[in-house]
């Protein structure tokens, strides 16, 4: 009996050591990690744009999900921080995750999808890492206005520019209010944009002759008797109440010359349109000549150098030291220099000055375009705007380019550009195009093909209609009927855009504003450019510089 014992007891012993020592073996430790991800839409840097708003994501994992540790490690988020429902499925023996929102995102939109490191194998293995994808959902293409002629549009876009200078004018002097949320500060080149879109009005219509006069003797009045010059020019912010500089930065508090040049262009252009014999028509143009006659032109030589400055100031007087020169947007600066019959300047301050500089020929050809003067590609579009609102360059010529030549091209490469889309940025098309300077997603920026962040500004495009008709018809059709719901407000398009980071300035700039009236109605008719030309002043001016056209 205690040997039968023994041998049990010895048996137990050795049974429960041999499940001691020699464990039950694991599965196989395989890794596991995500294999593949299959996401709707185009990839585009870290991104996913153009993502349906339906989306079906995929994920392919190295071995069998976990389903229960699945879901709860996953996680959807719209830019806002809302969390976005969803629903798993499983394919391929649970190994591809399938993810579908409960609901259709948003358009235009950004989320972000995040796998988190806790989701497990069926065998316990730890995924160890998260994973980040960002999506950005498609552009609702839908059509928000109903359609109308191209020629109703281009009155229609006009018309709504228009409130900007006329609705929204500062109620004291009728200056044009920097931007939307200036309050008392006004703008003196934008007032010069102002007044030629006041001109434009009354031709299309939208306001009757005396209204316009009225507006125009209430602005000329305040420029002749409350705003502040110095040696006749004015600062680039104004007062519109007191008419004292406000100013631009710490040492830009007096002259800007080429501010005022701008003002000038608008008001030569206006004299030339309200040429009637009666006294009050008579009383305006003698208070725009005295204006124009007051600027001190070679004044800003700066002791008879050959060169106009931009700045002077009675604080730091020539501190701010910037020789107006090169290819830019300065050329009706010198033109309107050379026109003064009171201070005007010789030719050799146009040779030497502006284009004298190491970087005012170009030459290079891009996309196909020959482009005579400026940066590479061109610059921002500005170039190809301030100066010609009234300077009419069919067939202007001098020595040194074809001046059509040059902003037609400097306008094709901006547009091969955004059509190339080097840099693969969502939106970018031949209906979507356009850099310039304007307001940005982190405040305001020069854009161009060289300096290039993916916002796009309206008044590019849109006020390139005399160079590139047909492919700035295209781009205003997609900015009013498909993008309208979200760029088109009371004072017409809104500053800027980014499609490819779901961006909307909610901002209105009077110098991009005016260009887009005013450029469209020199296509139109040629009226702005006809009137500025018809200035005698202008013709031998821009012929004493060597200027050649059949409109001099």
């Amino acid at each position: 009996m205690s040997k039968w014992w023994g041998l049990v007891i010895c048996a137990a012993i050795w049974a429960g050591c041999k499940k001691k020592d020699s464990p039950a073996p694991e599965p196989p430790a395989g890794p596991f990690n995500l294999a593949q991800m299959q996401v709707p839409g185009t990839v585009s840097g870290s991104d996913y744009v153009n993502v349906p708003i339906q989306p079906v994501i995929k994920l392919s994992f190295s071995a069998q999900a976990d389903a229960p540790s699945v879901s709860p490690n996953i996680l959807i988020n719209e830019s806002t921080g809302a969390a976005v429902s969803f629903t798993v499925s499983y394919e391929k023996n649970d190994s591809t995750v399938v993810i579908q929102t409960a609901a259709p995102l948003k358009y235009l939109t950004r989320y972000t999808v995040r796998i988190f490191p806790d989701i497990q194998s069926k065998q316990k293995r730890k995924l160890g890492t998260t994973t980040t994808i960002n999506l950005l959902t498609r552009l609702d293409s839908s059509r928000k206005f109903p359609p109308v002629t191209d020629d109703e549009l281009l009155t229609l876009v006009q018309r709504q520019h228009f409130k900007y200078f006329w609705d929204f004018a500062h109620p004291t002097s009728g200056l044009a209010r920097e931007r939307n949320t200036s309050g008392d500060l006004v703008t003196s080149g934008g007032s010069g944009f102002g007044i030629m879109a006041i001109v434009t009005g009354i031709h299309r219509q939208f306001i009757t002759r005396a209204e316009g006069l009225a507006r125009m003797q209430k602005i000329v009045n305040f420029l002749k008797t409350k705003a502040q010059r110095f040696h006749g020019a004015f600062p680039h912010w104004l007062n519109g109440v007191s008419g004292e500089v406000i100013p631009f930065s710490t040492k830009d508090n007096g002259a800007d010359l080429v501010e005022t040049s701008y003002l000038m262009q608008g008001l030569l252009t206006a004299r030339q349109y309200f040429n009637g014999a009666d006294a009050a028509e008579t009383a305006l143009r003698a208070d725009i000549n005295t204006l124009w006659n007051e600027v001190e032109w070679s004044w800003f030589r700066k002791n008879n150098e050959n060169v106009l400055y931009w700045h002077w100031s009675p604080n730091y007087n020539w501190d701010m030291n910037l020789p107006i020169r090169g290819w830019n947007e300065c050329l009706i600066t010198y033109a309107l220099a050379a026109s003064s019959t009171t201070y005007t300047i010789p030719k050799e301050v146009y040779d030497q000055g502006w284009a004298g500089s190491a970087n005012f020929k170009n030459g290079q050809t891009y996309y196909g375009y020959q482009l005579p003067l400026g940066p590479a590609y061109g610059g921002p579009l500005f170039f190809a705007h301030y100066s010609f609102l009234g300077i009419n360059p069919n067939g202007l010529t001098d020595v040194h380019a074809d001046y059509w030549q040059q902003n037609r091209n400097h306008t094709l490469i901006n547009y091969s550009y955004c059509v190339a889309n080097v840099r693969n940025y969502y939106g970018y098309s031949d209906s979507c195009w356009g850099l310039t300077s304007s307001d940005d997603i982190n405040g305001y920026k020069v854009h161009d093909p060289a300096n290039d962040n993916g916002v796009i500004s309206p008044t590019a495009a849109l006020s390139s209609f005399p160079y590139t008709p047909v492919e700035s018809m295209k781009a205003l059709k997609f900015f009013y009927y498909v993008l309208g719901d979200k760029i088109w407000r009371d004072y017409g398009f809104i500053d800027a855009f980014s499609l490819h980071h779901a961006w909307f300035a909610d901002s209105f700039l009077a110098i991009d504003q005016g260009p887009i009236i005013i450029m469209i109605e020199n296509h139109r008719s040629g009226l702005l450019w006809n009137l500025f030309m018809s200035c005698p002043e202008v013709k031998a001016g821009m012929r004493k510089l060597g200027f050649q056209s059949p409109h001099l």
